[in-house]
């Protein structure tokens, strides 16, 4: 048995003369060496991950003691000097300094598995942009999609009802997927092998995140906040590299139709920093498309920051003309699971909202 399971195994072969081509033709060329690489990351990611996830619900039960309903001074539309890394020093004055340093291990966490997938993209992709942009948008629309069957779960149990976040993450689920189809549309599909990679590290990644939301809403949405700001970043670095030449090729008919339909409600959903309407994109050549998914990254960083405030998300929608939004009671609702099962037993059942 420890011969079966032995790292060198997993680990590839020297070979006999250096390669003269790319780093990616050659693991394109010994798929056994990829596959097993591949391999090697997702046991030792699904070996150590349930002992993460133990020890970070362990900390959070003695967090969620005695909580009570608070009134916060609340910014319905938060600034736009910086749409990523944002800070509210309010609530950090709030925060214990127990929980600041369980907030420090779990990002430092999502920081390292994101750098983790970050590297392997970057060995594979550094020179095949649509390619990239492929797996990227394959893998941004996960997060949402397990946001929502978590919630639909505390829904059924009566535990937690909250309209604006199902309504938030299915309208940014339709905003990647919109990208995705502006990929596969300019050919970043056209390889088997794109495909397998996407596909497989999708599956891996939505069973992390339920898994992930359900102890900590909070690092689930870190986490998200991550990946999306690597996709601000890559794509802004492309529409720097290569601007001149994107401005000379048409806009995919998919982009056209997604970002000058007339139905444009759930693109106004998603960017909770924005008031409805306030932002209509202009679409006249593959550079306006980028630049726009480039933003369209931006405001989900923003989203994904606020909701690591727990009941902070608010559906740009709901906010009425007489509604100044200033101030709001934070609902009591559930933290995570193990705040959820203890608050079923404690409380009277959720009402939807």
């Amino acid at each position: 048995m420890a011969a079966i399971l032995s790292p060198s195994l997993f680990l590839p072969r020297a070979p006999a003369s250096p390669p003269s081509h790319s780093r990616f033709h050659t693991l394109a060329a010994r798929p056994t060496t990829l596959l097993r690489y591949l391999t090697l990351f997702v046991l030792s990611s699904v070996i150590n991950f349930p002992s993460l996830i133990f020890l970070f619900s362990r900390a959070r039960a003695s967090l969620l003691q005695d909580s009570e309903e608070k009134l916060i001074l609340r910014d319905s539309f938060p600034s736009k000097a910086s749409p990523l890394h944002t800070t509210n020093d309010a609530e950090s004055a709030n925060t214990s300094a127990f929980e600041k340093r369980i907030v420090k291990v779990e990002q430092s966490v999502n920081i390292f598995l994101t750098d983790s997938v970050i590297k392997i993209l970057d060995a594979l992709y550094h020179d095949r942009n649509y390619a990239r942009f492929f797996v990227l948008e394959t893998i941004a629309r996960v997060p949402y999609f397990a946001f929502m069957s978590v919630l639909h779960m505390y829904e059924s149990f009566g535990w937690w009802r909250r309209a604006d976040y199902l309504k938030v993450h299915f309208a940014e689920s339709w905003n990647e997927m919109h990208h995705l189809l502006i990929m596969e549309e300019l050919g970043g599909n056209a390889w088997w092998f794109d495909r397998f990679l996407a596909q497989h590290i999708a599956i891996f990644y939505y069973i992390m995140t339920v898994l992930m939301y359900a102890i900590s809403p909070r690092m689930a949405y870190h986490f998200s906040e991550c990946v999306e700001s690597h996709a601000f970043e890559t794509y802004d670095k492309f529409i720097k590299d290569q601007g001149e030449e994107l401005k000379k090729m048409p806009a995919p008919e998919v982009a056209v139709d997604y970002y000058t339909g007339e139905d444009l409600y759930l693109f106004d959903e998603f960017q909770t920093s924005r008031v409805p309407n306030s932002r209509r994109p202009k679409i006249e050549n593959l550079y306006d498309v980028f630049v726009n998914i480039r933003d369209d990254e931006a405001e989900h960083c923003k989203t994904m920051k606020a909701c690591q405030t727990h009941g902070n998300l608010r559906s740009p929608h709901s906010y009425t003309e007489d509604d100044d939004g200033s101030v709001c009671a934070l609902e009591p609702g559930c933290e995570g699971i193990v705040d959820c099962i203890k608050k079923s037993v404690t409380s009277n059942p959720a009402k939807v909202k």
